[in-house]
C-alpha cells in the first residue's frame, strides 16, 4: 500500500518525566473482547495513515474516539530499553537501492536469524510498485545477507500486481511456513490479506486471500498471528475505518485458516498518543499467561509510536495498556516530514527481548527491552 505520511525516522528514544527512556507504569485499562463468533460490526473502508478513503459511518467516530473502561487491576507491568541498534542488509542492487521497513525476524532452526522484509521504491524513485518481499539470513540478527531474487514479487494475479507488504511468517510444527502478506491492486493503494504457503520459504506458493477487505472492514493488513493455550488460533489485523487504521480480530482452527472474524480488541484512546490509528505489531509471548502485543499507534496527523497493550491467557481480554510510547522517533524539523517508528517482530535471546522496528518507513532498526 502507499506509505505513510509519517511511517517510521532514525534512531531515538524520548526521555520521558522521571528520567526513564521508557513508560510509566501500566494503566490498567481492561475490557472484554467478548463473544468471538458474534458477526463483526458494519461501515468500515480503507486506512493506514496516508491510505484513508473516507466513508461515513453513523457512530464510529464516537465509539473510536471512546475510552477504555478502566477498572481496578492488580497487574503491574512495564518495559525500559536499554539499548538500540540499527540493521542492515546485504544484497543484489536490485534490494539496496530500494527503502526497507517491515522487519520480521525469527530464530532459524538451524540456529542464527532469518528474515522477511518489504523493499519499496524510494521516494524520488517513479513508483512502479507498492513492495517488493526479500528473505535472509544472519548470524548476529543485525547484519543480514539477503537472497539474489525476492522470496514474494507482485502478479501475475491482479489481487497484488501493484505490490506486496507487511510479511508475517509462521513456522508449523512440520517445518513448512504459512506467510501472510498485504497484496495490493494495480491502482497501488487498495489491498488486503493473502498468504502463501510452502515448505521452505524460497519455496512458496501463493494461495490467495487470507481475509478479506470489504465496504465494512478496508484495506486489511499488518497481520499478528498466534496459537492461543486453547487451541485455536488469533489473527491480529488493521484495517480502515472512517479516516481511522483500526485493530480488528479473527479466529480459526489453524495457522491458514479460515477466519471468522470478532469484535475489536482494543481501541483509540481519547487525549492520548494513539487517540486516532491503531495498528497490529508483534507478539511477545514469553509468558503464556500474559502475551504483549507492541503495537503501533498515531494521532490523525499519522505520527506513529510504538507502545504495548497485554492480553490474558487466552487473548480473549486486555489486562493492562502502556500510558506512554515504549519508542518514539527523534523530532522532525519540518512537519510535513516522515515522523514515524514502526514495530514489526519481536524474539527473546537469552532472556533479552529483542524488538525489531523500522523508521522513516526506510530504515529497520532493533531495540532491547527489559522487563520491569
Amino acid at each position: 500500500m502507499p506509505d505513510n505520511p509519517a511511517s517510521e525516522s532514525s534512531f531515538h528514544c524520548r526521555l520521558w518525566p522521571g528520567g526513564s527512556p521508557q513508560l510509566r507504569p501500566a494503566s490498567a485499562a481492561s475490557l472484554t473482547i467478548g463473544d468471538h463468533t458474534r458477526e463483526p460490526p458494519p461501515g468500515r473502508s480503507p486506512v493506514r495513515g496516508g491510505d484513508a478513503a473516507h466513508h461515513p459511518s453513523s457512530s464510529a467516530a464516537t465509539r473510536l474516539m471512546a475510552r477504555d473502561k478502566v477498572i481496578p487491576n492488580p497487574v503491574i507491568l512495564d518495559f525500559n530499553v536499554e539499548r538500540l541498534e540499527r540493521v542492515t542488509l546485504e544484497g543484489p542492487p536490485a534490494l539496496t537501492e530500494r527503502a526497507h521497513m517491515s522487519p520480521y525476524v525469527w530464530a532459524a532452526e538451524d540456529g542464527g536469524y532469518e528474515i522477511l522484509i518489504r523493499a519499496r521504491p524510494r521516494r524520488q524513485a517513479a513508483c512502479t510498485d507498492t513492495g517488493v518481499i526479500w528473505h535472509g539470513r544472519s548470524k548476529d540478527g543485525v547484519h543480514f545477507i539477503m537472497t539474489d531474487r525476492p522470496a514474494i514479487m507482485p502478479g501475475p494475479d491482479p489481487i497484488d500486481i501493484g505490490g506486496c507488504e507487511d510479511p508475517t511468517p509462521v513456522c508449523m510444527p512440520d517445518g513448512s511456513y504459512v506467510v501472510y502478506y498485504t497484496g495490493v491492486l494495480d491502482d497501488l493503494a487498495t489491498g488486503q490479506l493473502l498468504y502463501a504457503t510452502g515448505p521452505a520459504i524460497d519455496r512458496l506458493q501463493k494461495k490467495g486471500i487470507a481475509l478479506a477487505s470489504s465496504k465494512s472492514k478496508g484495506n486489511t493488513k499488518e497481520a499478528t498471528v498466534i496459537c492461543a493455550p486453547s487451541g485455536r488460533w488469533r489473527m491480529f489485523y488493521e484495517y480502515a475505518e472512517d479516516d481511522h487504521s483500526v485493530i480488528g480480530l479473527a479466529c480459526g482452527p489453524d495457522a491458514a485458516g479460515p477466519w471468522k472474524e470478532g469484535p475489536e480488541p482494543f481501541r483509540p484512546r481519547e487525549d492520548s498518543w494513539d487517540n486516532w490509528h491503531l495498528s497490529t505489531g508483534p507478539m511477545l509471548t514469553d509468558d503464556p499467561d500474559m502475551p504483549v502485543m507492541f503495537y503501533n499507534g498515531a494521532t490523525r496527523d499519522a505520527r506513529w509510536r510504538i507502545g504495548w497493550v497485554a492480553f490474558d491467557r487466552d487473548c480473549s481480554h486486555v489486562v493492562c495498556r502502556g500510558i506512554q510510547p515504549l519508542l518514539t522517533p527523534p523530532p522532525v524539523e519540518d512537519r510535513s516530514a516522515t515522523d514515524i517508528a514502526f514495530a514489526s517482530s519481536v524474539i527473546v535471546e537469552d532472556g533479552r527481548i529483542w524488538l525489531y522496528y523500522s523508521l522513516k518507513d526506510a530504515e529497520l532498526a532493533r531495540a532491547e527491552l527489559r522487563r520491569s
